[in-house]
């Protein structure tokens, strides 16, 4: 039997000519960074393909959340979920604000809006939720709370690259007569990462996605150290800057990236069709009008049903050769630099810590066989 590795992911990589065809041209032009010609159509290409304003390129995608604070100008307590990478929290907490935990809804992952409203205080200014997995939050009715109590809506969008939902249902403005809308229009901003793990990658990257002019020249302001030109400086920024070698890998890699997302898809369906009569093991379906990106693949172990607990079949898997992530696990609430928060309680993230506690993100990507596939489902039906 087949024992060769199946890694949880698989980088999306250009072709390796092209590539270096376009770093010849870079070489030849002897500028390599400080947002040149390939940043800035690499910004222009993504604000088109994600149907939004503007775009902001960073070298990862933790800068553009820490920056989207500073932009914003966020003080005091950022409502979030304690079920995510913990980059989202950790933005909060570089920006000498306080991060408050809410629980979230199992049908999604997502930040339950239920519990938003009750968790603002007069210290609260922003509301920080993440798409977890490329499902969508429910952006209109978190909206319609941030506009009640006048917060600011910061989307940590960094498993939802390319997502497309319906527009009204989302409260956000239609692309097309279809009435399709890029999730990147919701809220204030909106964040994505480019890490090699991702659906989309420049092997290390990010972009924060604005909605107006004045706002994508502070942006660029704050990433490049506040500079405005030789003698004057507005802001203390950062360098953040993405160059122009991951710029022209990106723009490449985004030729090629629907096919990617039509192989996960493919994947995808395998996984459900082999893993439905499973007794003890659940997953998410598409949501209605949904473009998927499927850049994850999570079931949840129910160990009494299932006869095995997360954990035995993670470890029975690993032994096999296939290695699947325990994602996201812990809650960011359980780290020790976060527990010692009053919302940082399993009582208070009671949905959060059982979705934790089950949770195995099964491999996914564009590589996968349906041989590899097969074999991975059959771990676990037997």
């Amino acid at each position: 039997m087949d024992n060769k590795l199946i890694t949880v992911t698989s980088p999306l990589l250009p072709n390796l000519e092209h590539f270096t065809a376009e770093l010849q041209k870079i070489w030849d032009s002897k500028w390599i960074t400080n947002m040149g010609q390939y940043h800035q159509q690499l910004e222009n290409a993504l604000a088109e393909y994600l149907h939004v304003p503007y775009v902001c390129l960073f070298t990862n995608g933790t800068l553009p959340l820490m920056t989207a604070l500073q932009a914003l100008r966020i003080t005091g307590e950022v409502i979030t979920t304690p079920y995510s990478f913990v980059a989202t929290t950790h933005s909060i907490w570089w920006n000498n604000c306080k991060p408050v935990f809410v629980d979230i809804d199992p049908a999604t992952g997502n930040i339950d809006p239920d519990k938003i409203e009750a968790a603002i205080t007069p210290a609260t200014t922003a509301i920080m939720p993440v798409h977890c997995y490329g499902k969508p939050c429910d952006t209109k009715r978190i909206q319609q709370i941030a506009d009640k109590y006048g917060l600011k809506v910061i989307y940590d969008a960094a498993h939802a690259f390319g997502l497309e939902v319906p527009a009204e249902e989302y409260g956000l403005p239609a692309y097309d007569e279809k009435g399709l809308a890029g999730i990147m229009n919701a809220g204030d901003m909106s964040t994505l990462s480019f890490h090699a793990t991702k659906v989309y990658n420049t092997i290390e990257g990010g972009a924060l996605i604005v909605k107006d002019e004045a706002t994508k020249k502070r942006i660029d302001y704050l990433k490049n150290f506040g500079i405005v030109d030789e003698v004057t400086v507005v802001a203390p920024g950062i360098n953040s800057k993405m160059d122009e070698m991951r710029s022209a890998y990106g723009l490449l890699n985004l030729h090629q990236v629907d096919n990617a997302i039509f192989e996960r898809q493919k994947v995808a369906n395998i996984y459900r069709e082999a893993l439905r009569p499973v007794d003890g093991v659940a997953f998410f379906d598409d949501m209605p009008g949904v473009r998927h990106n499927y850049s994850y693949f999570p079931i949840f172990i129910d160990s009494e049903k299932y006869g095995m607990t997360r954990d035995e079949l993670y470890y029975k898997m690993k032994a096999e050769n296939v290695l699947a992530r325990r994602y996201f696990y812990p809650l960011i609430s359980d780290f020790p630099c976060y527990r010692g928060l009053s919302t940082a309680g399993h009582d208070n993230l009671s949905k959060a810590t059982k979705m934790a506690d089950n949770v195995l993100c099964l491999p996914m990507h564009h590589k996968l066989s349906t041989e590899d596939v097969e074999r991975i489902t059959g771990l676990i039906v037997k």
